[in-house]
């Protein structure tokens, strides 16, 4: 697993910016969202094309923050990065011309049609009904044209969007980005996201947590969820204590 305590002076400068460490420590369930990106075979298994090994070890994380989540009264998003070759409606060419060779841009395609092998989820990953299924064809679920998932966000009337999987740096540091433009209160999981190094995981939450939204950790994450629960329940408003990432 990733280290998650972001360094001091980063959070120094939050609370600095703007007189606390915490953004989102009000949030609704019902309006909020557990965003699960590119959790798929090609990234999960050992020796997949772009297998992050690390990934493995966020899995139980996850589905504890999913069941957290619905029973709450939140909603589950799992998205999938798709891919088509040249002609087809999910081909990017800024990837598969530019970024890689022929050679692993050709795996990539193989890897990620949607229907593949690689494509599918992880099968630890505990999926239920009721729960969304998103396809997106860029690095960000978030960028208009890459996938319809904040128009379904916004139909349900969510308003804050929890983002866990893979590359912490890439794909779900680029859709926080996004969603935080798209103005979604947007939240990471420090221990809800994985990539191939331990300096760019800290890298991509400490630029989050600094400009784009708020960190917390898997348990803090559930706390949050089971407090406004509990509150729900009891018809009462409770105000959790102020945590450290």
């Amino acid at each position: 697993m990733h280290p998650i305590d972001l360094p001091q002076d980063v959070k120094d400068r939050v609370i600095s910016r703007r007189g606390k460490l915490h953004l989102y420590e009000d949030l609704d369930p019902a309006k909020s969202a557990l965003i699960v990106i590119d959790m798929q075979n090609a990234f999960m298994e050992p020796g997949a094309v772009a297998e992050v090994p690390i990934a493995r070890e966020i899995v139980p994380n996850i589905n504890q923050l999913a069941d957290a989540c619905r029973d709450a009264g939140g909603t589950v998003a799992w998205v999938q990065v798709t891919a088509s070759p040249k002609g087809g409606p999910d081909y990017w060419p800024g990837l598969l011309e530019h970024v890689n060779t022929k050679e692993r841009s050709a795996r990539f395609v193989e890897a990620l049609a949607e229907g593949s092998h690689g494509h599918a989820l992880w099968p630890d990953l505990v999926v239920k009904d009721g729960d969304m299924m998103v396809k997106k064809n860029r690095y960000s679920a978030f960028l208009p044209g890459a996938s319809d998932l904040a128009d379904q966000l916004k139909a349900r009337d969510i308003d804050t969007v929890i983002i866990t999987g893979t590359l912490t740096n890439v794909c779900c540091e680029s859709s926080a980005r996004d969603a935080m433009m798209t103005d979604f209160k947007t939240i990471m999981v420090s221990d809800g996201n994985a990539c191939l190094r331990d300096d760019e995981h800290l890298a991509a939450l400490s630029t989050v947590l600094q400009v784009f939204g708020d960190v917390f950790s898997t348990e803090e994450m559930i706390g949050l969820l089971s407090v406004y629960q509990l509150a729900s329940d009891n018809g009462a408003q409770h105000k959790p204590t102020e945590k450290s990432v």
